[in-house]
């Protein structure tokens, strides 16, 4: 980008979240403080989209803006830069920090390539399906920074070391994001977006919500949309068919590293015991109920800072940890979750959801394309939990006017949220951060978006229409 250009996309920022300003300023259907969030939203899309400057910078400007302007409360933004799934990456990165050096990510990756195989076809819907299955099990955060490592440290052994200009790591980080989401929707342990939709249809019903429900209900929806999202994947055009290599290569190579080491064993058998620990998680949650999977995962990496190792040296050290922990996908991700409450905090969510409250719907087909939409675009923004938060209490207040049972459309609206492939925020943020470029995310993910959507309204009109029960509780 040349310096004309650049200067221009670095005035248009800020330039837009003034008119956004002075539009709220002047306008008495929307609050100048509404206004002021929809124009850091729009600020950040904006210099995310040209890149005036690096996509981590742009990740800093709630903290920035609402320093300057006083938008919301500043506790509320800077927390988030210091929330529990940002430690939950921190101390994946804790975890693998070590790989590197004692050969772990080696064997980890070659062990991959040999039993997948080096077909980018295979590789897509092996690990989509397998970030699907996972995220049935725990949450989307955790699957994408468990998995996204190791596919880094196995395209890095078929020779790809710079993921940023690597074809194969598009879509192969890609299935890894999507996979975990569409994953995620089937169970309330995908994340927190399920758990708040619950707690919205508890307090609707008065009565406690099984968690079958929502995985019976849910899952039309999560086995067709990722056999659609996997179809168009394999079947979109590649510039590279193949990784480097055969996989009677890796077999070979796998073979030449001999057996496991004792570092590389100790440090394997921490990242089983977090992953595990996640899983098994409500199995304990009574005895522990702060040892959420982000301090679960913190515990076991900050092991690594005291097990000497057999150089007779620490596993980890903290300048090795200073090199080897990605603080840009840190910034990345919180910076996502600081717009989230900026834009909530502000009634900017509220403004939005003001005008979709006032649309003349009927609860046909067409509400639920409206609802599903408003919900896509706020996780788009800002991530699906927000999206819960904002959409759902809409939904149920604007379908309990037209004395119509809400739980088919709340289901409906939690698959329309439950995805997200666009901007770099959000589990998107991690794969960024280790390099998958925001442009070809975007490329990307646009059509897939869509696809999905469709398939998320279709599904769920087709649902509510044919299964008598879905709206039983």
């Amino acid at each position: 980008m040349n310096n004309t250009k650049r200067l221009i996309n670095l005035i248009l920022g800020p330039a837009l979240y003034c008119i956004m300003w002075i539009i709220g300023a002047n306008t008495a259907s929307l609050d100048v403080t509404a206004a002021k969030g929809i124009g850091v939203a729009i600020w950040m899309i904006y210099w995310w989209v040209t890149r005036p400057v690096n996509i981590t910078v742009t990740a800093l400007l709630p903290g920035v803006v609402n320093a300057l302007f006083g938008i919301v409360p500043m506790e509320d933004v800077i927390s988030q830069y210091s929330s529990s799934s940002i430690v939950l990456i921190f101390g994946s990165c804790l975890l693998t920090a070590p790989w590197l050096k004692i050969g772990l990510d080696k064997r980890i990756s070659l062990k991959a390539l040999s039993l997948i195989g080096p077909s980018m076809k295979s590789q897509i819907a092996v690990w989509l399906i397998a970030a699907a299955v996972m995220s049935n099990m725990m949450p989307n955060v955790v699957v994408v920074a468990i998995f996204t490592p190791i596919a880094v440290s196995m395209l890095a052994a078929a020779g790809y070391k710079d993921i940023s200009k690597c074809e194969p790591a598009v879509p192969i980080l890609c299935a890894i994001a999507w996979g975990s989401q569409l994953g995620g929707a089937g169970t309330p342990l995908g994340g927190a977006m399920n758990i708040t939709a619950i707690s919205f249809i508890e307090e609707y019903t008065g009565k406690e919500f099984m968690y079958i429900d929502w995985i019976t209900r849910m899952l039309p929806y999560t086995i067709i949309a990722t056999l659609v999202i996997l179809l168009i994947m394999i079947m979109r055009p590649m510039k590279v068919n193949s990784l480097e290599g055969t996989k009677e290569y890796f077999e070979n190579c796998y073979r030449d590293l001999g057996p496991m080491k004792r570092d590389e064993k100790i440090s394997l058998v921490l990242f089983i015991a977090a992953m595990l620990g996640s899983f098994i998680r409500p199995l304990y949650a009574d005895l522990l109920p702060g040892l959420v999977p982000a301090y679960l995962f913190l515990i076991l990496g900050c092991v690594n800072f005291i097990i000497v190792g057999g150089d007779k040296k620490m596993l980890l050290d903290w300048d090795e940890a200073q090199g080897e922990v990605m603080w840009g996908m840190l910034i990345l991700f919180a910076g996502g979750l600081a717009l989230g409450q900026i834009l909530t905090g502000s009634g900017a969510n509220d403004a939005i959801a003001n005008v979709v409250s006032n649309m003349p719907l009927s609860g046909g087909l067409g509400t639920i394309a409206i609802f599903a939409i408003f919900a896509a675009i706020i996780s788009e923004m800002t991530n699906s939990t927000v999206s819960a938060a904002v959409t759902l209490p809409i939904a149920i207040g604007v379908i309990v006017k037209m004395g119509l049972n809400p739980i088919p459309y709340m289901f409906t609206v939690a698959m329309a949220m439950n995805y997200e492939s666009l901007l770099p925020v959000s589990v998107r943020a991690i794969s960024v951060g280790y390099g998958l470029d925001p442009d070809k995310l975007m490329k990307s993910g646009l059509p897939l978006t869509l696809v999905r959507l469709v398939v998320a309204i279709a599904v769920g009109y087709a649902t509510m229409m044919i299964w008598p029960g879905f709206g039983v509780l």
